[in-house]
């Protein structure tokens, strides 16, 4: 009886984690090829000039001394018609030369206050003055490539287009280490996953290094919210219309500058993840949102939620069932599962080394996220997550990304 019990609870929790981080993708591929049979989306190519419509550059900026000088020079790098774009920045709270360099730059807006509030309440201050049709955001340290307003906005010809989500791009360098190389490859492979979703109907959720929104469809939201991104664009999306991919508006960044500032990064996210579940709870109806619900649960939510919770349970589980003579397959899936945290606890010793073949890092960076899920659903129980954080270290490099 308990052996019965047991092999049903590992084979389903095996099917649930095999789905979340490996099934989803070949299954939202697949049925995106489909509906590009089924209903294909016309070409929408970049406008003429005379067409473009006018956009706003909305950055909020703190404290980014290091890096402001890179961002106004690839700002001005943008191949867009300068009486289309206006470039405006939010420097609250910023206690260094950030705001003074800001307003020596030419065609620049800067908005400063001494009193520091958060991003989100400098988004919100920044909206204020955008006047138009659409506005584009982006972070102070992702340098953005020359086409990128232009393959953002070609999108907006589909007046199903609520947002369109631009691609984020991790620059490794040979002198990268194991952690930076393995969070480039995590990107890659999410990059892939937003281009089907995308495909099949919407992308779930927008990093904030690069997207955009219908300026009319933007939506105030609590300035307390973390992913402001993630929750920004679903809101969108919530209300009909579609979160479209731009791979060719792509925003260039370092990796983090070491594993615990990527851990800082991917705890405050989690933390934010959860929170946006309850904000976003509208979306797990599927008699409304159908599709969008399908894509919102498989890509993210069972991330957060359940694959993690279920990662511990296998391994002991599995113990289980081979102590008991559960059979051939359960012995192999152990040894497996016994490679791969093998595989985990040498990237733990040797992720600062010189960099080596990525594939072999994947595991410990695979373990780092979910010790992370972990650690960001503590600190969402604690509500012990300020809106005024100091960002994670990003590691010096050249990230002009105009190319």
């Amino acid at each position: 009886m308990l052996l019965s019990v047991l092999s049903v609870l590992f084979w389903s929790g095996l099917a649930v984690v095999f789905y979340t981080y490996v099934g989803y993708a070949p299954l939202v591929w697949a049925l995106s090829r489909l509906r590009r049979w089924w209903r294909p989306r016309p070409d929408r190519t970049v406008p003429p000039d005379d067409d473009l419509p006018a956009v706003t550059l909305l950055v909020a900026a703190y404290n980014e001394a290091d890096v402001i000088d890179e961002k106004l020079a690839n700002t001005q790098a943008l191949n867009y018609p300068r009486e289309k774009l206006n470039v405006l920045f939010v420097t609250d709270g910023s206690t260094d030369v950030t705001p003074d360099r800001l307003r020596a730059a030419p065609g620049v807006q800067c908005l400063h206050r001494d009193e520091r509030a958060g991003k989100m309440a400098a988004l919100h201050r920044g909206m204020e003055h955008v006047e138009t049709p659409i506005v584009v955001f982006s972070d102070a340290n992702a340098m953005l490539n020359a086409d990128a307003l232009r393959n953002l906005v070609r999108h907006y010809q589909d007046a199903s287009v609520g947002a369109v989500a631009g691609e984020k791009r991790v620059r490794a360098t040979g002198a990268d280490d194991a952690s930076g190389a393995s969070e480039g490859l995590y990107w890659r492979y999410e990059s892939a996953l937003r281009r089907w979703d995308d495909a099949l109907h919407s992308v779930v959720g927008a990093a904030g290094e690069l997207f955009s929104v219908r300026t009319a469809l933007f939506e105030p939201i609590p300035e307390d919210t973390i992913l402001d991104d993630f929750v920004l664009t679903l809101r969108v999306a919530a209300r009909g219309y579609r979160v479209a991919y731009a791979p060719k508006a792509y925003a260039t960044e370092g990796p983090s500058a070491s594993l615990a500032d990527e851990m800082q990064r991917k705890v405050r996210i989690v933390a934010g993840g959860f929170q946006a579940l309850g904000r976003l709870r509208e979306l797990f109806n599927p008699v409304r949102h159908g599709t969008l619900t399908f894509q919102f649960v498989s890509h993210r939510v069972l991330r957060w939620t359940l694959a993690p919770a279920l990662l511990p349970v296998l391994l002991i589980v599995n113990g289980l069932l081979v102590g008991m003579g559960g059979g051939t397959a359960a012995t192999l899936l152990l040894a497996g599962q016994g490679t791969f945290y093998g595989l985990a606890a040498h990237g733990a010793l040797t992720h600062d080394a010189p960099r080596g073949p990525t594939a072999l890092y994947a595991p410990f960076y695979f373990c780092v996220m979910n010790v992370a899920v972990y650690r960001g659903f503590l600190r969402y129980l604690r509500d012990r997550q300020s809106v005024a954080w100091k960002p994670a270290k990003r590691a010096a490099a050249n990230l002009h990304g105009s190319a």
